[in-house]
């Protein structure tokens, strides 16, 4: 757009004149136009080259920001690995506290060791000596054994004499071998000749002695063999437990000394030398044949001495054990006899049947 011409002062008009005026004004307007377009263009271009400019800033900016995420990835993993890295090298230092340890035990083996390597140069050096010296006693050794070879010889001799001493002696062995075994059977037969004999002294002895060893007890005692009992005990009894019956060794009969108007009580005792739990468990066997026969009964077993679990069966089961004459376990055995025939009392009372507890035998 054309500019209007440029307006001089009034006193520059007056001197230069109108005429002169006028073309200075369209000079200097011309001027200012062709300045103007030149700065125009100039600004047109600078504007192109400032929006070429920002174009790039803006392409440079989102590469930037593509940098800037891959350097945060790059950072996240540097960060990942930092923390690995620290990790193993926590693991290394361990390893290495380790190493330092095993480092300093291997260097107490290898003293321990240089001790040792000294202490076996020291005994090679004293084999080497025991070496030399049993070289001159092998020498003594080899003239020992030619003297020895010699001596052989002659006990070779008098070994073919022995062995023949040797045969005799054998055969001689084997008949004194043959006679003790017949001095073994007939010594066995003896042994048990003696037990029987023992049994039978002692059985007679306590048949005897039954008032004596049973006296604190019990008054009026008697002493029966079972077949005497026959009429009072064998009608209750099956013929199989009667034969049981019969191996009974003494049946004792007799009051209870402390107990007013006592009934009369009997006693299934079995004797032996040595009293043990079998003989505990005959008498428990045959003593319930009597309260089955319906008489008041107490199992006894009687001996010189009584084994520890023979004494305490008995005194579980309530069997009075008699041992060397004393009596024990009376009281629970005397407990245990009521109970049974209370018991027997009230089955025969509700069956009709009256057994022979009161006889007077």
């Amino acid at each position: 757009m054309p500019l209007e011409t440029i307006p001089l002062p009034p006193s520059l008009k007056e001197r230069l004149g109108e005429e002169v005026a006028q073309e200075l004004a369209q000079w200097l307007t011309a001027m200012w136009e062709a300045q103007s377009e030149r700065r125009w263009r100039s600004l047109e271009e600078g504007q192109d080259q400032l929006k070429s400019a920002l174009v790039a800033l803006a392409e440079a900016q989102r590469r930037t920001e593509a940098g800037l995420q891959r350097l945060e990835v790059a950072v996240e993993q540097l960060a990942e690995a930092q923390r690995r890295t620290e990790g193993r090298l926590d693991r290394l230092e361990q390893v290495v506290a380790e190493l330092a340890e095993a480092q300093r035990r291997t260097e107490a083996r290898l003293d321990r060791l240089e001790q040792v390597v000294a202490e076996l140069a020291e005994a090679q050096r004293r084999t080497e000596a025991r070496l030399e010296e049993l070289a001159k006693a092998q020498q003594r050794t080899e003239a020992r054994l030619e003297e020895l070879a010699k001596a052989q010889q002659r006990t070779e001799g008098r070994l073919d004499r022995l062995e023949d001493a040797l045969e005799r002696l054998a055969e001689a062995q084997q008949r004194t071998e043959e006679e003790i075994q017949k001095l073994a059977g007939v010594q066995s037969d003896m042994q048990a000749t003696i037990a029987a004999i023992k049994g039978s002294l002692l059985e007679m002895v306590y048949r005897e002695r039954a008032g004596t060893y049973l006296g604190p007890f019990l008054r009026r005692v008697q002493v029966f063999a079972p077949y005497k009992l026959e009429d009072e005990v064998g009608p209750h009894l099956t013929w199989e437990e009667f034969r049981e019956f019969l191996r009974l060794d003494w049946v004792v009969k007799g009051r209870p000394r402390w107990v007013k108007e006592a009934p009369w009580v009997w006693l299934a005792m079995e004797v032996s030398a040595v009293v043990d739990r079998h003989d505990v468990e005959r008498a428990l066997k045959r003593v319930a044949l009597l309260r089955k026969a319906g008489l008041l009964a107490m199992p006894a077993v009687a001996g010189e001495e009584a084994t520890k679990g023979a004494v305490d069966m008995a005194e579980d089961e309530g069997v009075v054990v008699v041992v060397d004459g004393w009596a024990r376990f009376w009281e629970k055995a005397w407990e245990q006899a009521q109970k049974e025939a209370s018991k027997s009392a009230k089955e025969r009372a509700g069956g009709g049947d009256v057994g022979p507890e009161g006889a007077d035998g």
